[in-house]
């Protein structure tokens, strides 16, 4: 089966993650700079990550981290300055946005089949799919409503079927229920959890909220400000929900007090 291989430069040190057999996205020494005015800013340095296939992991961290940064290198928008990213599978994954990105003047079927057809299925099959996509989602009626009738949780179980529509392996999401109002919040949280199980994928979850991330996460990786490191990561199973955000929590302050202090 073929991969997914971005590489840049070589390796500085060893990678300290431990590696899963057959991992659906491992990223080794990646680092990501840009260069404006003369000027180098690294945004991420030297992350080592391993998401196992079927994992659920949620990457944390204050604004400006280099969080979107991350999932743009991992669904091959762009490409890191040294390290490897490797997609084993061969298909590039599905990314979710915080921003529903639907297009207004399309049904929410349409802008699901809109995906269907740009992945080749045939045009005879996409509403017949579409529909299944929406009923997995919970929008079983809203194939023929347009974006405006339908309220912001519904969008972005819209957008989550368009995005699953793409039949990828891993599910990058950055941040997409930022927008949402806690109720609306915690229902879509009880439905991704709910498809996650349902359809053995991997997500790869971005977020700034540590309850969020304690109560999806398998595993909860805390990024550094400043450049974007790896500070901690924590198991998610067998400890309280409240305890562990307590101590994500506390982890997440300290760092933005570090950032602060330089």
């Amino acid at each position: 089966m073929s991969e997914t291989v971005l590489r840049a430069g070589a390796p500085a040190r060893p990678v300290l993650v431990a590696e899963a057999e057959r991992p659906a996205v491992r990223l080794t020494h990646v680092s990501k700079w840009f260069d404006t005015a003369g000027r180098r800013q690294t945004v991420l340095d030297d992350i080592g990550l391993t998401v196992g296939r079927g994992e659920f992991v949620c990457v944390l961290g204050a604004s400006g981290c280099g969080k979107s940064t991350l999932l743009n290198l991992v669904a091959g928008l762009d490409r890191p300055s040294t390290g490897a990213i490797d997609v084993p599978g061969g298909r590039r994954p599905a990314l979710m946005f915080q921003d529903h990105a639907l297009f207004p003047w399309l049904t929410a079927g349409r802008n699901v089949e809109l995906a269907l057809r740009l992945r080749g299925v045939p045009r005879r099959e996409r509403p017949e799919q579409a529909r299944r996509l929406l009923d997995l989602v919970r929008l079983k009626d809203a194939y023929g409503k347009r974006i405006h009738e339908l309220s912001g949780g519904m969008r972005q179980r819209v957008a989550l079927a368009r995005a699953l529509a793409q039949d990828a392996d891993v599910l990058l999401m950055d941040e997409p229920f930022a927008a949402l109002d806690a109720i609306t919040r915690d229902v879509l949280h009880e439905e991704l959890t709910r498809i996650w199980a349902e359809n053995n994928l991997t997500v790869l979850f971005v977020t700034h909220n540590v309850r969020e991330a304690v109560r999806l996460g398998q595993r909860v990786v805390l990024l550094s400000s400043r450049p974007g490191r790896i500070a901690r990561e924590w198991a998610a199973t067998g400890t309280p929900e409240a305890a562990l955000t307590a101590l994500v929590t506390d982890a997440l302050r300290e760092e933005i007090r570090r950032h602060g202090r330089r």
